[in-house]
């Protein structure tokens, strides 16, 4: 947790592990319950809002600006990849960047129909008696940008982050448990296309007998050291 933002599954410290994920962030929950939803939100909104990005994320901008780093694609909604410079960025999961009205459409969130800006979005969950954000135009709960249980991921996204991967000669493996599909199919992908996949992460994976370099220490330090090598850091 370099930028101090606990990941979801890490047993004694992710965010599921005194929470029902199906409870609080799934799509039905959104619906059904949009209080309860927003109070779990709300609270991420506040929280990652004032994040800022590590030196992992600006050793992955220091590759790309240097040529040897095609795209990122992160599962990760925070925004971080996007505030230190990441120029070809898909994010699979959506991002806090902004919210938007399910009743209206996916970009009425506004008065002026136009999703609502994160910025905007924490003025209206503070100004909310019930803590839930609504639309300027009918009233209706607004969602955030991100992808939740119980919704497809975006296939533009997903074919941009194959695309990706299928034409990688290394695909670096960041951070992840490889467990959530089907982003953890990805380097199957390039493997198959006969590239090579490095997994940096701290605990197993599932792919890492497939892995032609596996490093587990700390992930920041790992991508300083890397880019430094490769003679961008």
């Amino acid at each position: 947790m370099p930028s101090g933002i606990p990941d979801f599954r890490s047993p004694g410290t992710g965010l599921w592990e005194n929470v029902d994920p199906m409870e609080v962030a799934h799509i039905d929950a959104f619906h059904e319950d949009p209080a309860r939803f927003w109070h779990f939100y709300g609270e991420r909104f506040a929280t990652l809002g004032d994040k800022r990005p590590n030196g992992a994320h600006r050793a992955l901008v220091g590759m790309e600006a240097a040529g040897m780093l095609d795209a990122v694609i992160t599962q990760n909604v925070d925004m971080l990849h996007r505030s230190a410079g990441t120029v070809e960025l898909v994010e699979v999961h959506g991002s806090i960047a902004s919210c938007s009205c399910v009743a209206c459409g996916d970009a009425n969130g506004s008065a002026n129909g136009e999703a609502v800006p994160l910025v905007r979005a924490r003025e209206l969950v503070a100004g909310a008696a019930d803590g839930v954000p609504r639309c300027g135009r009918c009233e209706a709960p607004l969602k955030p940008d991100v992808v939740l249980f119980g919704e497809m991921l975006s296939q533009h996204a997903l074919g941009r982050a194959a695309a990706f991967c299928e034409g990688a000669d290394v695909l670096l493996c960041i951070g992840s448990s490889l467990e959530v599909h089907p982003v953890a199919g990805l380097p199957l992908l390039t493997r198959r296309a006969g590239g090579a996949t490095a997994i940096i992460t701290q605990g197993a994976t599932p792919l890492d007998e497939l892995a032609e370099v596996r490093l587990d220490g700390d992930v920041e330090e790992e991508l300083e050291a890397l880019a430094a090598g490769l003679g961008c850091g």
